[in-house]
């Protein structure tokens, strides 16, 4: 069997390339370890949260599947930081994890030119320094144009319970092994990483009228402009805290814990800690927040968000009955600790391709990040891109005043990461601009010039956007009574005040012929945010004209005299393409930028 484009892994990232390169009119194989675990959520049963639901809505704004998907499977729908300016708020919807797994694997069997295949990869083609293909555990080779990699924790993955030590990707299921070594063989540099998942409850031992209900939002907030559907009746969460009782359990047990015991060598997140790092980090608080989220619609299993732990099984009972509304829970799955290989990912172009091998591309949590938002970003980048090489096309860069993907990829390529990397509003400069509401705005374009947006959405798309721009003009006109304040102005100046909500200007509004919410929305906030952007565009032409300057691949730093140790040694390991690219490399300074410059004029 041969094939144009092969993507070993078939979690999120995975998904999302393989999809992209197949519409894209590529032969394409999606290679996994096992058909029944295509998008498997292996830890927390939700998708979206602040930045996060930036990505999503940037992911379906280019055309790939994770929103859609995610409005199919949801149980509730939110938005979060509805009390801040939209440019923070995001989606966060709870899911029913079998229900999106089952939607993804429809998506993908039903996906011309995409074949599944379970089997264990372990190697690489090369032929003249170039990938062409990969090496399956039974030694057969499959050849393609490109491999993008997505292996997720399964590359020597061990989990840790306590003491035991489990060799696994995901609980129950078996690791990854060979492919880390090919790849040191071949010269490139690995590390080890760790993350964790809290333990699964048992729904019928958890007494929900002790704890706090967290319902969704009315109406539910959709992330995709595909979904039409209303979506089904909304579950509720629930929260609850624990208390003096379980960090004394915590405490007393700590050197029974993976991670202070010393058995787990690698780095965790440090924006998702554990349990016990919770107890030992901010010993002063005297209670953390825990949230029961159902992993599906019938809610007979629970997960504990909050108690992410690398504690043994009975610890982490005794802990958990301490917790009021867990007194009498049991476990269908205790928590865990999982190590992992990643490689840092300034071996990266920014097309997610790798420097030290043409043809192969990586996606996903082997670049160090942490997240299924951020893995499905990489995985529809990586699988765009390896298409585009394929057809001998220029490679789809998003920069930091597009997308939150640029931004993603571009902290990757330029300060690569040694922790798990978590996106953060933050992180972009350009945040007022880069809003979920406007995602479909900024890339959608790019979707349909590729062709990942098909020309019945093409003509939806367009309608609204040209709806959104003439509500823009026409909201400089219309007067608008206001109940709070009791005054009659201009649509735009309610929307420019930061004491009147968006929502009352709505409400006092009404129904505008047959456009729908979210754009009438998006019109306002597009209003609301103008001043700002305006400000902002001085900032924004110095950053693209740096992007602008271009360094050759083959260039010479050792040649600049005057440049200091660190910032030759740095842009000779990470070799920046742009000039804004190496001014964003930790330890090269404004001065180093200069004779940089100097010399790339000569």
């Amino acid at each position: 069997m041969d094939f144009e484009l092969i993507v070993v892994g078939a979690g999120h990232a995975g998904c999302e390339a393989a999809l992209a390169g197949a519409r894209l009119g590529i032969d394409t194989a999606l290679i996994t370890l096992d058909t029944n675990k295509i998008a498997q959520m292996s830890c927390n049963p939700a998708v979206g949260g602040l930045a996060k639901g930036h990505l999503v809505c940037e992911i379906d704004a280019l055309g790939g599947e994770m929103g859609y998907c995610t409005d199919l499977s949801g149980l509730q729908f939110r938005i979060l930081n509805r009390s801040r300016g939209p440019a923070v708020q995001a989606h966060r919807v709870q899911v029913d994890r079998n229900l999106y797994r089952e939607n993804m694997t429809a998506a993908v069997n039903s996906q011309s030119k995409l074949m599944v295949i379970e089997d264990d990869v372990v190697g690489l083609k090369i032929v003249d320094g170039v990938c062409c293909g990969v090496t399956l555990v039974s030694r057969e080779t499959i050849s393609a144009k490109a491999v993008i990699i997505t292996c997720g924790t399964f590359l020597n993955g061990l989990i840790h319970i306590g003491e035991r030590k489990i060799p696994a990707g995901r609980i129950g299921e078996k690791p990854s092994r060979g492919l880390t070594e090919f790849l040191v063989d071949l010269g490139f540099e690995s590390g080890r990483l760790k993350t964790g998942t809290p333990p699964r409850l048992k729904g019928n031992t958890i007494d929900l009228s002790k704890c706090l209900p967290q319902p969704g939002d009315e109406p539910p907030p959709a992330f995709s402009w595909r979904t039409t559907c209303p979506v089904r009746n909304q579950i509720v969460c629930h929260l609850t805290h624990t208390n003096h009782r379980t960090h004394e359990i915590i405490r007393r047990n700590l050197d029974k814990s993976a991670m202070y015991g010393g058995r787990i060598k690698g780095v965790g997140p440090r924006y998702c800690p554990s349990i016990e790092d919770k107890v030992v980090r901010f010993a002063e608080k005297e209670q953390h927040q825990l949230f029961l989220e159902p992993e599906s619609v019938a809610g007979d299993e629970y997960y504990l968000n909050g108690f992410s732990s690398s504690l043994p099984e009975e610890v982490q009972i005794e802990a958990v009955r301490t917790v009021q509304g867990l007194e009498r829970v049991q476990f269908n799955r205790p928590a865990y600790a999982i190590e992992y290989d990643y490689f840092p990912p300034y071996q990266l172009l920014p097309s997610l391709e790798t420097k030290r091998l043409p043809g192969l591309f990586m996606a996903g949590q082997i670049n160090g990040t942490s997240g299924y938002e951020e893995a499905a970003a990489q995985g529809l980048i990586a699988g765009i891109n390896a298409a585009l090489k394929i057809r001998g096309e220029k490679p789809l860069i998003l920069n930091r005043s597009q997308a939150y993907i640029g931004v993603l990829i571009d902290d990757l390529t330029t300060k690569s990461t040694a922790e798990p990397y978590r996106m953060f509003t933050s992180r972009a400069e350009y945040r007022l601009h880069l809003r979920e509401d406007n995602a479909k705005d900024r890339l959608s374009g790019i979707g349909i010039k590729l062709g990942l947006i098909g020309e019945k959405d093409r003509v939806k798309i367009e309608a609204e956007s040209a709806a959104r721009k003439r509500l823009n003009a026409e909201f400089r006109a219309r007067k608008l009574t206001l109940k709070t304040p009791n005054q009659t102005i201009t649509v735009a100046e309610a929307a420019k005040r930061n004491d009147i909500d968006i929502a009352d200007i709505l409400a006092a509004l009404g129904p505008i012929d047959n456009i729908g919410r979210k754009v009438i929305e998006g019109a306002l906030i597009d209003i609301k945010y103008e001043g700002y952007i305006e400000r902002q565009k001085l900032q924004l032409e110095r950053y693209l004209n740096l992007e602008s300057h271009k360094i050759p691949h083959w260039f010479d730093y050792s040649r600049i005299t005057g440049l200091k140790k660190e910032a030759r040694e740095k842009l000779a390991r990470f070799r920046p393409i742009t000039i804004g690219q190496a001014s964003r490399i930790s330890g090269v300074s404004p001065g180093d930028i200069a004779l940089l410059m100097v010399h790339l004029k000569k």
